[in-house]
């Protein structure tokens, strides 16, 4: 049987290559399909969750991508300025304003993600045999694992 601070040590390793491995993939997929327009990562990111959330508070926002306030309140104007999204007053209290994506900021988000989608699908059909696929698949099953709640 594996002693728990070796079967530990061999989690660290095994950590550790996950981690590179995955930041060294996401810098790849930005840097390929880096897009013309100028928006910062948050600001992309930002775009993301409200693709995904549909309507969202700057202040749910803010808390999702971990800046403050007034940081959210910059990339909510330069989103709006460039008319990426809707400022709309909430149903329940006037005082908030909701916010989402315009037609034009959707398309941007789906662009994309067409495109690092279209990447990554040439990258495995280049470089990764079938069997390297399907193990990539069963990885994938575990990876899916850590991040479920």
């Amino acid at each position: 049987m594996e002693n728990t601070t070796d079967g530990f040590s061999r989690d660290i390793e095994v950590a550790s290559h996950l981690r590179i491995t995955i930041h060294r993939l996401v810098k790849l997929l930005r840097r390929q399909t880096n897009n013309d327009s100028d928006l910062s990562l948050t600001e992309r990111s930002t775009m993301g969750s409200l693709y995904n959330h549909g309507e969202l508070a700057a202040s749910a926002l803010a808390q999702m991508e971990k800046v403050t306030t007034q940081s959210m309140s910059q990339i909510i104007n330069h989103l709006y300025e460039l008319n990426y999204i809707h400022k709309t007053p909430s149903e329940e209290d006037k005082r908030k304003i909701l916010l989402s994506l315009t037609a034009e900021g959707k398309a941007l988000v789906e662009d994309s993600r067409q495109r690092k989608q279209e990447w990554l699908a040439h990258a495995l059909h280049e470089k990764v045999s079938p069997a390297e696929k399907d193990l990539l698949m069963e990885a994938l099953k575990v990876m899916t694992k850590l991040i479920d709640e």
